[in-house]
């Protein structure tokens, strides 16, 4: 969960505090569990804690939950028969969640999917699509699978 290939080329500490560590067991046990309990498959998380150094290096928004250890990227293993299609489909009808983004979708499929969870009466269920517009990365909300071609 604070494994970085960027965070261990560059010589970040990327460790989170109390106050990450809770929020990231509470977001685990919200979004990541059901999914993986549900697909009965091992999943790849790409990125769960973020350090306010790893999340500048790499680009990401200042307000990223990944900061506060509330928000997991999620990537299907190759050798299993789940896309991260399906984990955007059932996350999307099965649980709450503050923002719910199909990743860069190529060929129909998400390069991953994000998944955030700020707290029962804190999460807008916010589905999205991003794609990248001239070098920079556009979210739309989420209305159909033709948004994955």
């Amino acid at each position: 969960a604070t494994f970085s290939a960027t965070a261990k080329r560059l010589g970040i500490r990327n460790v989170p505090g109390r106050v990450q560590i809770a929020n990231m067991k509470w977001t685990a046990k919200m979004v990541f569990e059901p999914i993986r309990n549900h697909f009965g498959v091992p999943l790849r998380v790409n990125s769960f804690y973020r350090s306010p150094k790893l999340n500048k290096a790499i680009g990401g928004s200042k307000s990223s939950d990944h900061l506060r250890g509330r928000a997991i990227d999620i990537d299907e293993y190759d050798f299993t028969i789940v896309s991260n299609k399906d984990v955007f489909l059932w996350a999307l009808e099965n649980l709450k969640y503050d923002n719910l983004i199909a990743e860069h979708p190529k060929d129909g499929n998400p390069s991953w999917v994000h998944i955030s969870y700020r707290g029962e009466n804190f999460n807008r269920n916010k589905a999205m699509v991003a794609h990248y517009k001239k070098g920079k990365t556009v979210y739309l909300p989420f209305k159909g699978l033709y948004q994955f071609d």
